[in-house]
C-alpha cells in the first residue's frame, strides 16, 4: 500500500471517529434533561383522561344505567294519572216511548277522573328489579373503569413511541450526515489516486441507504404524532424523559392475587352473575298473582244543561297467570341458561386475567433483559469498530468493512431506543393487566371522575319539577355543552 493509500486510510479511520462521536454527543442531546416546559408522561395520561371521547361516551352510558335504578323504583311507587273527555251526540231514534213517532236526540257531556293505583303484592318481582337496576350500575362501573385503563395505556404507548422515534430520527440523522462528508472524502480521495471507484460506489450506496432508513424513521415519526394527538387529544411538542417506571410485585403470584381482587372486568362479571340470579328468582316468581289497591274519582256532566253525575271508587285487584302458552316456563329456563352462560363469563375472565397478568409480568423481564443485552452489544460494537478502524489505518480493512461496523453500532444504539420504549410499555401494561392503571392510583393531577354523584342524584327518581329535578336538568344541560 503506498504513502498515501495509507494516509488517505488513516483520514477515513479519524472521520470515522469523528461518526462516533457525533453519535455519542447525539445520544447525549437526547438522553439530557428536558426543559421545564416539556410534557411528561404525567402530563400525556392527565391529557388522555381529560379529552377523550370515548371516556365520555361511557360515563354517558354509566349515567343512564344510573336512571334505570329510578325507572325501577317507580313500579312500587304510586301511578296517578288523569282522564278526560267532552262528548257530542246526534241521532234519531223510534220506539214504543215516543209513540211510534221518530224524534231527534242531541246531548253534549264533558267527563273528568283521576286514577291511582299502587301496587301491593307481587311476589317481590318489582323489589328484584330494583336490585337488577343496581347491579347493572355496579358492572357498568366496572367497564368505565376498563375503558379508563385502555386510554391511560394507549396515552403510554403514544408517548413513548413519539418518544423513541424522534431519538431514531436523530441517530438517522446524524447517520446521514456523518456518511456524506465520508462520501466526499472519498470522492476527493478517488481524485487524486488514493482510493478506487469500488470506494465511492460503497459510500454512495451506504448513503442511499441511510437516506432510506432516515425517511422510514420521519414516516414512523409522523405516524407516532399523529396517534399521540388521537390519544392525548394534543400535538406532541417537546417530551421529557419519563420518570421511574412503577413498581410491581414481586412475583407473578403477587400480580395475580393483586388482579383477582380488583380488575374491573372479573368484578363486572361477578355483577352480571348476581344480575342473571336475580333473573332466575323473578321468572320463577311469575306465576305468583300481583295485588294491586286501586281508585278512582270522576266527574261527568251534561254541557246541555245542569246534570251532572260525581263519584269515586275504591277496591284491591287481584291478577294473575292461568295459561299463557308455555312463555313463564320458558323464560325461568331461559334465565337458568343464562345464569350458567353468566357463570361460565366469570370463569372465563377469571382465567384470562391471570394469563394475561402472567405475560405481561414476563413482557417486563423481557424487556429488561433486551435493555442489557442492547447494552452490551453496543460496547461489544464499539470496541469492534475502533478496532476495525485502526486495522484499516493499517490496510488490513477495506472501506466497506469500516462503513459495516459503524452500521452494528448504529444499529445497537437504535435497538436499545426500542428496548427502553417496549420496557416502559410492558411495565404499564402489567399496571393495567392488574387492573391498577387508572388516573386515581397514578395519582394524576385531574379532576377524578366520580361515578357515584350522578347516582345519588337519581337513585330516588326526582321527578321534574322537584327541586332536585330541576338541578339535574342544569347538570344535563352543562354536559350536553362540553
Amino acid at each position: 500500500m503506498t504513502g498515501k493509500t495509507m494516509r488517505g486510510v488513516a483520514g477515513q479511520g479519524r472521520r470515522s471517529s469523528r461518526f462516533v462521536a457525533g453519535m455519542i454527543a447525539g445520544l447525549l442531546v437526547l438522553g439530557a434533561p428536558a426543559a421545564a416546559l416539556a410534557d411528561t408522561l404525567a402530563d400525556a395520561l392527565a391529557g388522555a383522561y381529560n379529552n377523550s371521547g370515548l371516556l365520555e361516551q361511557n360515563r354517558a352510558l354509566l349515567r343512564a344505567a344510573d336512571e334505570d335504578v329510578g325507572v325501577a323504583l317507580s313500579a312500587l311507587r304510586p301511578i296517578i294519572g288523569w282522564s278526560a273527555d267532552v262528548t257530542y251526540s246526534n241521532g234519531d231514534a223510534r220506539s214504543s216511548q215516543t209513540g211510534g213517532l221518530a224524534r231527534s236526540t242531541e246531548d253534549s257531556s264533558g267527563s273528568l277522573a283521576l286514577t291511582a293505583n299502587i301496587l301491593l303484592y307481587d311476589g317481590g318481582r318489582s323489589r328484584m328489579g330494583v336490585d337488577i337496576a343496581k347491579e347493572s350500575v355496579l358492572a357498568t362501573r366496572q367497564a368505565l373503569i376498563g375503558v379508563e385503563q385502555n386510554i391511560l395505556l394507549q396515552a403510554v404507548q403514544a408517548y413513548m413511541d413519539v418518544r423513541s422515534n424522534t431519538e431514531i430520527v436523530a441517530l438517522r440523522r446524524n447517520n446521514v450526515r456523518v456518511i456524506t462528508q465520508e462520501l466526499r472524502a472519498a470522492q476527493d480521495r478517488f481524485e487524486v489516486g488514493e482510493v478506487t471507484r469500488t470506494d465511492v460506489a460503497l459510500a454512495e450506496a451506504r448513503l442511499a441507504g441511510a437516506n432510506a432508513l432516515l425517511a422510514q424513521a420521519e414516516g414512523d415519526l409522523a405516524e407516532a404524532r399523529a396517534f399521540y394527538r388521537f390519544a392525548v387529544g394534543r400535538d406532541a411538542n417537546a417530551l421529557a424523559a419519563p420518570p421511574a417506571l412503577p413498581a410491581r410485585p414481586a412475583s407473578v403470584a403477587a400480580a395475580q392475587a393483586v388482579a383477582m381482587r380488583g380488575h374491573p372486568d372479573i368484578l363486572r362479571a361477578q355483577h352480571e352473575v348476581t344480575v342473571s340470579d336475580l333473573r332466575v328468582l323473578i321468572a320463577k316468581s311469575s306465576a305468583i298473582p300481583q295485588v294491586q289497591l286501586q281508585s278512582r274519582y270522576g266527574i261527568t256532566e251534561d254541557l246541555r244543561g245542569s246534570d251532572y253525575n260525581r263519584g269515586g271508587s275504591i277496591g284491591i285487584g287481584v291478577t294473575g297467570p292461568i295459561y299463557q302458552g308455555g312463555r313463564n316456563s320458558a323464560l325461568e329456563r331461559q334465565a337458568i341458561n343464562l345464569g350458567t352462560a353468566a357463570r361460565s363469563a366469570l370463569f372465563e375472565t377469571t382465567q384470562r386475567i391471570a394469563q394475561n397478568v402472567s405475560t405481561a409480568f414476563a413482557r417486563v423481564d423481557v424487556a429488561r433483559a433486551a435493555i442489557e443485552a442492547s447494552d452490551r452489544q453496543i460496547r461489544a460494537a464499539r470496541t469492534a469498530f475502533e478496532g476495525v478502524r485502526e486495522e484499516a489505518t493499517l490496510g488490513a480493512r477495506t472501506t466497506l468493512d469500516v462503513l459495516n461496523a459503524e452500521q452494528e453500532l448504529l444499529d445497537a444504539q437504535a435497538n436499545r431506543i426500542t428496548a427502553v420504549s417496549n420496557q416502559y410499555v410492558a411495565a404499564y401494561g402489567l399496571l393495567s393487566s392488574m387492573g391498577q392503571l387508572t388516573a386515581q392510583n397514578l395519582r394524576l393531577q385531574v379532576q377524578i371522575y366520580d361515578p357515584g354523584s350522578y347516582y345519588n342524584q337519581v337513585q330516588s327518581a326526582p321527578s321534574s319539577i322537584s327541586r332536585q329535578g330541576r338541578q339535574l336538568d342544569q347538570v344535563l344541560k352543562s354536559l350536553g355543552r362540553e
